[in-house]
């Protein structure tokens, strides 16, 4: 019998398939796959909505925010290109959900969240799950967490209406950024932002996005 994750993996394949003319990627990398399949999303979500856990579309985890759609986060998470020794900021802790995707591919992965109950729940979540490599920290994720600075990758989980620059200031030289960035209800667009080795940086449009929007404190 087909289980709920092989439907939930077969759903974001055939979306990878809809949307690869706007994104250019056919396929994502295998470890991206895998650890999207690794991932148990019903213990990330309330208890509530966890018979809809292997839904392929984004689920409220309270205070107005969402714990987003697996195609969106394999999405982003193929567009860091992650390697084992990264280092990633998050900026949207939420559920943890994203965080603990990327634990299985990286070193490190530092996470802010700007509602504190969201960043308390998310680090028993992921303590009690075995996550040991994520970092959270209760703060306004604008300016980033410097303290650990700069970062392989930065990943931002809400729709900025401008591309925070000191997100770009901790990147590293070669480093990638995939943001949302539009308002609230207006037109959203997935962006990558790259850094090169001379600090220029360059966008790129992937993928006509929906998100909540970014909360400062």
């Amino acid at each position: 019998m087909e289980s709920a994750i092989d439907r939930l993996i077969e759903q974001i394949e055939q979306d990878i398939k809809n949307t690869a003319t706007s994104t250019g990627r056919a396929h994502f990398s295998d470890q991206v796959m895998t650890a999207i399949r690794k991932v148990k999303r019903d213990q990330f979500i309330p208890p509530a909505e966890r018979a809809n856990a292997y839904q392929n579309r984004p689920l409220p985890i309270g205070y107005s925010q969402t714990i987003s759609q697996p195609y969106i986060v394999a999405l982003m998470t193929d567009f860091l290109d992650t390697q084992s020794d990264h280092k990633i900021l998050e900026i949207g802790t939420g559920s943890g959900y994203q965080a603990a995707v990327l634990s299985n591919l990286v070193k490190d992965v530092y996470s802010i969240e700007v509602v504190p109950e969201l960043a308390k729940k998310a680090q028993e979540t992921l303590v009690s799950l075995g996550y040991n490599n994520v970092h959270i920290s209760v703060g306004d994720g604008y300016n980033g967490w410097p303290d650990f600075a700069p970062y392989d990758g930065i990943i931002v989980t809400a729709a900025a209406p401008q591309i925070p620059i000191p997100l770009i200031d901790q990147l590293k030289p070669s480093g990638r950024m995939v943001i949302p960035v539009g308002d609230q209800w207006g037109t959203q667009m997935l962006m990558l932002v790259t850094k090169d080795g001379d600090g220029c940086v360059e966008t790129q449009d992937i993928l006509a996005v929906s998100f909540v929007p970014f909360v400062r404190n």
